[in-house]
């Protein structure tokens, strides 16, 4: 168990690592010396994990569960005001129809309109999540990547998605990934830091796990699959790697870290395929939307359609829910 204070990342690695410096090497040695994931155990375990029934009660809680975990989206560069203030007005009231039904956990922007989905969204309790350090690509100076976390959080954002240097994560130099997460959750003062991995340009289970306890290491309070503007995006396998390491990551320093899956996730089945993973896999401590998300868009609409579908008997149609989705997400 670690003694470092969470607020010190860099003395809580020191203590991890059993250093006095934390240096590349060290980092290295610590992250290739984590257990290897069996590829083909792992997506096995992923297929049968999939295949679980989930009777109406049971169904109904989980649908419920699941919009209260979306992290409502839209990063296109045609976004407008508008469009933004329409997505943050659907989070308030999801179904017109039916006004129990719950909202989702935040709406997901770029930094620029953080203060427009801010006032639409009031003390709701709605969060606003906005993505920055060059995201998607995280191609920017370090200069550059703290002052767009800092002008997002200056606009309104309760959380911040950042991206991580996968160049740098892929060329070994891990120390240049840790300290730029470090410094990016120094500049996120009292916003909660989802720190992106985009997995599939990490080609390898192994290399997902390496970055999640990277990233846990230097202080994220999520972990995140993917920006959602490659492909593959968020995929069963890689999401149960994350969840096996933000378990092994609280039974190693008792501290508990989020985990998000982006892009590609669209319908219920979907959904509750994921949620039963969490469950299974990190426990149910991870069922509280403090602790999973959902990076989404068009999921909300299927959501919403079959909990109609389970109220009435019958589906209302798609016509019927409003069509918020931003193409690519």
């Amino acid at each position: 168990m670690s003694t470092a204070t969470d607020a010190d990342p860099a003395a809580r690695a020191r203590d991890l690592l059993g250093v006095s410096r934390l240096t590349n090497s060290a980092l290295t040695g610590w992250l290739h010396g984590l257990p290897g994931v069996d590829q083909v155990g792992c997506e096995a375990r992923a297929a049968a994990l999939s295949t679980r029934s989930v009777k109406t009660t049971s169904k109904a809680w989980a649908i419920d569960l699941a919009i209260s975990m979306i992290d409502l989206t839209t990063l296109e560069g045609a976004d407008t005001p508008g469009k933004v203030r329409g997505l943050a007005t659907r989070a308030l009231v999801p179904d017109p129809s039916d006004l129990s039904t719950p909202s989702p956990a935040a709406v997901c922007v770029y930094g620029d309109m953080a203060g427009l989905a801010r006032e639409t969204l009031g003390a709701s309790g709605v969060k606003v999540a906005a993505v920055a350090t060059a995201f998607p690509s995280g191609r920017a100076s370090r200069a550059v990547k703290l002052a767009d976390v800092r002008d997002a959080v200056g606009n309104g954002a309760d959380e911040i998605d950042m991206v991580i240097d996968r160049g740098a994560f892929l060329a070994g130099d891990y120390l240049t990934v840790f300290r730029e997460i470090v410094e990016t959750k120094e500049a996120c003062g009292g916003a909660r830091l989802k720190v992106i991995m985009e997995t599939g340009e990490l080609v390898t289970y192994d290399n997902v796990r390496r970055a999640s306890w990277l990233s846990m290491l230097a202080g994220g309070d999520f972990i995140k699959t993917s920006t959602g503007k490659i492909s593959p995006a968020a995929t069963l396998p890689v999401t149960l790697t994350m969840l096996e390491a933000v378990r092994d990551w609280r039974e190693a320093t008792g501290v508990q870290v989020g985990v998000k899956p982006a892009g590609g996730i669209r319908t219920s089945k979907d959904a509750i395929r994921y949620l039963v993973t969490v469950s299974e896999v990190a426990g149910e401590d991870w069922l509280d939307n403090h602790w999973f998300r959902f990076g989404a868009s068009s999921l909300l609409n299927d959501l919403v359609l079959q909990r109609q579908r389970m109220a009435t008997g019958a589906y209302s149609g798609a016509d019927y829910v409003a069509d918020d989705a931003p193409s690519g997400y």
